[in-house]
């Protein structure tokens, strides 16, 4: 019967009518409004990059606050990620993208208005809340909006990547331009147009889901989960700062510790936990979300590394060091279809492995910078792979990871393998900045990038042995084998 695929639920085969109950251009829409979300939460992970010097001088904020004004947005969108998945699942996934949409404006008004580093950090950590209440959402609206149809959901979700990607290059363009003209203020003031607009468009075109309303609210286990990360993430910055061996990087690493028992122990015997355990009894969800971590631990470690060194080593404006950096980024925008294509042919492992070889390989030139390098030669090549890295590697992870889990946890899905990237992108950055110390002294910046670069290609390594233990066989998202429910 055209327009039905089977489904196996409990272990049964039956068939399912696939048409959407949208037509095309009501679907298009909704998914144009969701990879907006998804573009602004990207733009704010990479755009604050080349504002970093200005507010330095401007707010006369140290390595370590710069570290914090990048990880609180990323520490706060991680730690509330897998909660703004299940808010959506039981209070409708529309209800809570605009939630997420008017904190994070607001938030982005505070922090273009932030008279001090510590005001602007606090800032980053509201609008990384809205974005993570906001993120989970846009990709389960998408998800649901296609309904079953495998060529369609493949197609909508290889387009929400490349779309969305393209804040990675703007980010640095459009970032180095504002701090060029306006100010380093600008890059958080520019996104209260966007959000107004994709408010109201939400709110006109997208559909309410129907809502998972057997879920409840695990807030201990959010709790949790958020000093873990903010406490991991404090060590980190710190142990570069002040050294490792210091009251305050051992105390946060003891309380790292205790919050990570106390989460296993909590979510283990919880009715509704925030991240079920049972999950990471199948590889396939463990693994790809896994190997996502790894990817961001080193490609935002790499990233931040190599802004303070284009415009602090070698003393580019914002603007150059913002255009020197798009070859990272354009990769990424225009390999994402093909990732998504091969992903939904062949499986994930073919593109996650080609990508992480290219990575393998940016990073490994990394290691010939000097100060004086030039940027045909020396950086370009590296930014290049690395760009690549990203693309095949960042839909093949998503596809991995959405089709790992039953159709009714798709908020659940999204959560966990956005939070496995978020935390370690945070991680990657303090572990990355901590090896590197400040761009002021060049010898030891130069070689701690460089001890950096070794590290992330050897992680990258561990993320191909991890790829290829997946299941080579497509399995997309449209097609989940739901088998009988987990008991709690």
């Amino acid at each position: 019967m055209k327009g039905a695929i089977p489904v196996v639920g409990n272990d049964r085969a039956t068939t399912e009518n696939t048409e959407s109950p949208q037509g095309p251009l009501r679907r298009n829409l909704v998914l144009l409004i969701m990879t907006v979300g998804y573009f602004l939460v990207l733009l704010d992970v990479t755009i604050i990059n080349v504002t970093l010097p200005s507010i330095r001088v401007a707010l006369g904020a140290e390595v370590s606050e710069l570290q914090w004004i990048v990880d609180g947005y990323a520490v706060a969108l991680a730690s509330i990620l897998l909660t703004g998945g299940t808010f959506g699942d039981l209070y409708g996934h529309k209800r809570v993208v605009l939630t997420g949409l008017s904190v994070f404006g607001l938030a982005s008004f505070a922090c273009g208005l932030a008279p001090t580093s510590d005001a602007l950090i606090g800032a980053r950590i509201a609008q990384g809340m809205g974005a993570a209440v906001l993120l989970p959402g846009t990709l389960a609206i998408i998800t649901g909006t296609y309904g079953k149809e495998r060529a369609a959901q493949g197609w909508a979700i290889s387009i929400w990547a490349a779309v969305g990607s393209l804040a990675l290059p703007a980010g640095p363009l459009l970032g180095g331009l504002l701090v060029e003209t306006v100010g380093w203020r600008s890059v958080f003031i520019v996104n209260l147009p966007i959000v107004g607009l994709a408010i109201v468009a939400s709110v006109l075109a997208v559909q309410e889901n129907n809502r998972a309303s057997s879920q409840k609210l695990d807030s201990l286990g959010l709790g949790l989960a958020t000093v873990l990360l903010a406490t991991l993430t404090f060590a980190f910055i710190e142990g570069g700062s002040v050294g490792w061996i210091s009251a305050p990087v051992l105390a946060a690493s003891a309380c790292a510790v205790i919050a990570f028992v106390a989460f296993i122990l909590v979510e283990s015997r919880s009715q509704s936990p925030m991240l079920p355990l049972e999950f990471f009894r199948t590889w396939e969800f463990t693994g790809a979300n896994a190997v996502a971590g790894l990817m961001n631990l080193v490609a935002l470690g790499t990233i931040f590394l190599l802004t303070l060194y284009l415009q602090v080593v070698q003393g580019h404006s914002a603007l150059v060091a913002g255009a020197e950096t798009v070859p990272m980024f354009v990769p990424l925008s225009m390999l994402s279809p093909i990732s998504g294509r091969l992903a939904a042919r062949f499986g994930p492992r073919l593109p996650m492995t080609a990508g992480l070889a290219l990575g393998i390989l940016g990073m490994v030139l990394l290691r010939r910078l000097e100060a004086d390098s030039g940027y045909l030669l020396q950086l370009f090549p590296p930014m290049v792979c690395i760009g690549a890295c990203l693309g095949l590697l960042t839909p093949a992870v998503v596809a991995a990871a959405m089709g790992s889990l039953p159709a009714s946890r798709s908020g659940l899905a999204s959560g966990a393998n956005n939070t496995a990237r978020q935390a370690a992108g945070a991680i990657g950055v303090a572990l990355f900045g901590a090896l590197a110390g400040t761009p002021n002294a060049v010898g030891s910046f130069l070689e701690g990038l460089h001890t950096a670069a070794l590290l992330g290609a050897g992680l990258w390594v561990g993320g191909i042995v991890l790829t290829l233990t997946l299941s080579g066989r497509p399995k997309p998202v449209c097609m989940r084998y739901e088998r009988t429910p987990i008991k709690r």
